[in-house]
């Protein structure tokens, strides 16, 4: 059996910038997204802690240490800059693999710089 489980999540992640006029997706900077285990052109689900909005769309990577985190396209309806958002990516794992499963995890603070992380 496979298990739907949570793979990488960056928590309280601050929009930085929003454009409608971009193909749709979400900009993250390079170091964040290594930091948490994000690939570029991975799926993902994002929640605004602002507004209660769910989307779901893809990373593209963004200058590394520029703290980006900017919504393209359609999704830039869904919030603003200075707006809190947390972003998710899932993976499936083996029944087994699952017991001992930690997704990594960063809570990012001021400037989008990491104030914690878990399972790096």
């Amino acid at each position: 059996m496979l298990l739907h489980l949570l793979k990488s999540k960056i928590h309280q992640a601050t929009v930085t910038g929003a454009s409608v006029d971009y193909e749709g997706s979400l900009t993250i900077a390079e170091d964040l997204m290594e930091a948490s285990g994000l690939r570029a052109h991975e799926r993902i689900l994002c929640s605004n802690m602002a507004n209660g909005a769910r989307w779901e769309t893809y990373v593209i990577r963004g200058p590394r240490g520029s703290g980006a985190i900017e919504l393209n396209g359609a999704v830039a309806h869904l919030g603003k800059p200075g707006d809190r958002i947390t972003i998710m990516s899932f993976t499936e794992v083996d029944a087994i693999e699952a017991e001992g499963w930690a997704p990594r995890v960063i809570v990012l603070g001021p400037g989008n710089v990491i104030s914690s992380h878990r399972g790096l």
